[in-house]
């Protein structure tokens, strides 16, 4: 049954995190830089690329950069970008897409250096960019990555020596706030240094990022292990590897983290990079990569402490991809977190999987997964 393979996937990719890269024992780094009706073929050649294409009753096909893209007739007529159509200070569509005729078929198509023109029964004429339609096709949009990134493991991190980034740098000067950004966008973490440990420091260093997100705990808010809210969080109890705020229908995307004291012993923090860890199982178990990313999962967060009375559900599956072209942009995954699995037999879910059990080696990661051991 699909429970009991997503529960296996589930704990061979909490082992898949095992291991990691200390925060304190980081080395400073140098940062390292790092798209059935066949009239006939109308063949033209644009710069130094060829352009070919065909017309068809319901579509328009078009062969450019070595991509061989379909149009609908009625999504060419919708997406005309001209002053009619198009409200480019806006960069909305002004055309009422239910007045376009689902039947529409352009009467010409015509090729002027690198833009095809449509002229459409009605007179009108639409003009696109050749570079436009590969960019905007769904055969591109395939072939390209929305969010390049670097993957590590504890010995890729640390080879690459990826620089820290200065606080007065970072809110003063472009070129600070750039490297951050840099960082953070291809390995998914970046670190600031001699921030000033005081909220109201990192509430502004969090500012400099993007708009602070409204949560059931605020908008920046301090904790420690007092138990004064209804979380793990806020004992002296571990915390194994998980992302945060699955419990939210959108959990949240940048996550900033400030020690302000430190006492005792422990509190260590282990990131990982769960999207190195994803790739291993695409690689070695794509069935199981495949599982993980269709079978939707609830994960809940019920708090009845002194004054706050929350109850939450966020519901998806561990790995979240673009259905266009597979790329992996969000895991959602905490055991701790996670309500109970229906167990009720449902055949969509069959993904057929083989009954295999697998083994690998400990991957170290950090995209949005992290593991606290608690202070004592």
């Amino acid at each position: 049954m699909w429970y009991h393979r997503l529960s296996h996937l589930q704990s061979r990719l909490q082992d898949l995190l095992k291991g990691g890269v200390i925060c304190q024992a980081l080395p400073q780094p140098t940062f390292k830089s790092l798209l059935s009706l066949a009239v006939r073929w109308h063949h033209t050649a644009s710069t130094s690329l060829t352009c070919a294409w065909q017309q068809h009753e319901d579509h328009f096909e078009l062969k450019y950069a070595n991509t061989v893209m379909r149009f609908d007739y009625v999504w060419l007529r919708d997406h005309c970008r001209s002053a009619s159509c198009y409200n480019s200070k806006t960069h909305q569509r002004s055309l009422d897409t239910a007045s376009v005729d689902l039947c529409i078929k352009p009467k010409t198509i015509c090729l002027e250096e690198t833009t095809l023109s449509f002229t459409w029964p009605d007179g009108h004429v639409t003009k696109y960019d050749l570079n436009w339609l590969v960019k905007n096709s769904y055969e591109g949009q395939k072939q390209k990555v929305i969010q390049p990134r670097i993957l590590w493991n504890a010995e890729i991190y640390q080879q690459a020596q990826v620089p820290s980034v200065d606080c007065q740098s970072f809110l003063e000067t472009k070129e600070g706030l750039k490297k951050f950004l840099q960082n953070f966008l291809l390995y998914g973490i970046a670190f600031v240094e001699n921030v000033p440990p005081t909220q109201e420091h990192t509430e502004k260093l969090a500012e400099r990022i993007s708009l602070i997100r409204e949560t059931i705990y605020g908008r920046m808010w301090y904790f420690t292990s007092d138990f004064s809210r209804g979380d793990t969080a806020y004992t002296k109890l571990a915390l194994d590897r998980h992302t945060d705020t699955t419990y939210f229908q959108e959990p949240c995307g940048i996550q900033v983290f400030h020690c302000l004291k430190h006492e005792g012993t422990g509190g260590r923090t282990l990131l990982v990079d769960g999207f190195y860890a994803a790739q291993q199982v695409l690689q070695k178990a794509p069935e199981e990569f495949e599982l993980l990313s269709k079978v939707p999962l609830k994960h809940e967060y019920i708090e009845d402490v002194g004054e706050c009375h929350n109850h939450m559900i966020g519901v998806g599956p561990v790995l979240n991809i673009y259905p266009w072209n597979k790329e992996l942009y969000l895991i959602r995954l905490f055991k701790d977190k996670q309500d109970i699995v229906n167990r009720q037999w449902n055949s969509s879910l069959q993904c057929h999987i083989p009954e295999r059990t697998l083994t690998y080696h400990h991957f170290i990661s950090g995209t949005s997964i992290e593991h606290r051991e608690r202070l004592i």
